[in-house]
């Protein structure tokens, strides 16, 4: 919070582009969906700049944004990596849940689960990001490839379950408040999210 609270106007900014571009993808049959796997993991991490500009003392920017395009591709490669994990495991538990084909856009997935299988697919979610929610920061921010960031954020899962699983109770909860107020929350689920991951990889790895 204390982060969000140095730029909440370009905290909340960024969120709203990217769900506007989230959408705006997932209107393309099956293309658009995809390339939405690709593109949005980079632009989410605006979010992580924008909070290492404010834990710097500096105003997060809208330029940080496009920020990413700076990182080497071993870095964009280990952050759309973590993103397909994630992915994969969501669509598989729609599929497993509810018969929902995550592919098919009806321009809002979750408009079309029944309130059991959205939940069940986000928590699966939540769940599998986990073990790689470190992933962005190690191959951004320490300069990692992708088999050191993954090796790297299993092992600080590995070693912190109990918190990190409370964490991802709590994101959850976030998510689900997001939803729940036709994803207006999540203009503050988002940033909120962003800011305590990159405090908590700042101190499991212990980062100046």
């Amino acid at each position: 919070m204390r982060l969000w609270k140095r730029g909440p106007v370009v905290f909340t900014v960024l969120a709203l582009v990217m769900l506007a571009c989230n959408l705006a993808l997932n209107l393309v049959p099956t293309v658009g969906i995809v390339l939405a796997q690709l593109l949005l993991p980079l632009l989410e991490c605006g979010l992580l700049y924008a909070s290492l500009a404010a834990d710097r003392g500096e105003p997060p920017r809208l330029r940080h944004l496009i920020g990413v395009a700076a990182a080497p591709p071993r870095a964009l490669a280990a952050v759309i990596a973590a993103s397909l994990v994630i992915f994969a495991v969501e669509s598989l538990a729609a599929q497993a849940f509810g018969d929902v084909n995550m592919l098919v856009p009806d321009g809002d997935e979750a408009a079309s689960m029944s309130a059991g299988v959205l939940v069940a697919t986000y928590a699966a979610g939540i769940l599998a990001s986990l073990p790689v929610m470190f992933v962005p920061f190690i191959a951004l921010f320490d300069g990692a490839g992708l088999r050191t960031a993954f090796a790297q954020s299993f092992a600080a899962f590995a070693r912190n379950p109990g918190p990190l699983l409370l964490f991802g109770a709590l994101s959850f909860a976030l998510l689900m408040l997001g939803i729940a107020t036709s994803g207006l929350g999540l203009l503050l689920a988002l940033p909120w999210s962003a800011a305590a991951s990159y405090a908590a990889w700042k101190e499991i790895f212990s980062v100046g």
